[in-house]
């Protein structure tokens, strides 16, 4: 049996994975006591997972995660943290992104929002949604420039296409009448259709004069508040003090 078209045919449907698998198989000698059904079984799987991993890769990639090794099975649930074990093995579902709810992170610096937000990221990248990380200040900066350049509505077209936006360092200044406007309008296009993560040392009940503006704060936080998981992380600072200098030898 002449190997080399089938090959090519395989290559050129670009089934490299299962051509790979294939040809493994021909070098094993165990394989030729399998039946058909289960050899072709190992082959589809072959495929399979080298296309889930691409997939994968090239989500996380996309979504540019602070932390990109935050994991959701590694969060700690140290006793002052008071973290809610049974809200984190809901989300840890995705459900939440399915239904196309909100998840907001709250609590004092070096307490682990980011790590948090970064392994809801991930773990949502590993299930096939594609995810968007930004601190606030760039999101602002990005949007800012893209009135400039004329590219708003592309930029607001690709934020609104993300599954899972993870706004970082949110209140860390209350935000400009621009801003606050730009804001209104990522998370309109996301309302009931996206999901979106946000990480603040402001507790919510406090974005709203944070925002300003009456009117368009009733609007943004009428648009998180009211469809989202709540998390506040409390504790000391799990940021390693830095160790101090040895004094010089005199």
């Amino acid at each position: 049996m002449l190997n080399e078209p089938t090959l090519e045919k395989l290559q050129a449907m670009k089934l490299g994975a299962m051509a790979s698998a294939w040809l493994d198989q021909q070098r094993d000698p165990t394989a030729a006591a399998l039946g058909f059904d289960e050899r072709l079984a190992m082959l589809v799987d072959a495929e399979w997972l080298h296309r889930e991993n691409k997939r994968v890769t090239r989500n996380l990639t996309e979504a540019k995660l602070r932390l990109s090794q935050a994991c959701i099975e590694d969060v700690d649930y140290a006793a002052q943290r008071q973290l809610d074990r049974a809200l984190i093995r809901q989300l840890a579902t995705c459900a939440w992104v399915a239904q196309h709810l909100s998840v907001l992170i709250d609590g004092a610096a070096g307490t682990g929002k980011t790590y948090l937000g970064c392994a809801l990221g991930n773990l949502a990248c590993r299930k096939g949604y594609r995810v968007l990380y930004r601190r606030s200040p760039r999101l602002f900066e990005e949007l800012r420039l893209s009135h400039a350049d004329g590219s708003y509505g592309r930029v607001l077209g690709r934020l609104a296409r993300i599954d899972v936006l993870i706004i970082d360092d949110w209140g860390l200044a209350a935000p400009d009448e621009r801003q606050r406007h730009d804001l209104l309008e990522v998370l309109e296009d996301r309302h009931g259709i996206r999901s979106t993560v946000v990480a603040s040392q402001l507790a919510p009940e406090h974005w709203h004069g944070l925002i300003g503006d009456p009117t368009v704060a009733d609007a943004i936080c009428e648009r998180l508040l009211h469809t989202s998981f709540r998390i506040r992380l409390k504790g000391p600072s799990r940021r390693k003090p830095e160790t101090p200098a040895a004094p010089a030898a005199e």
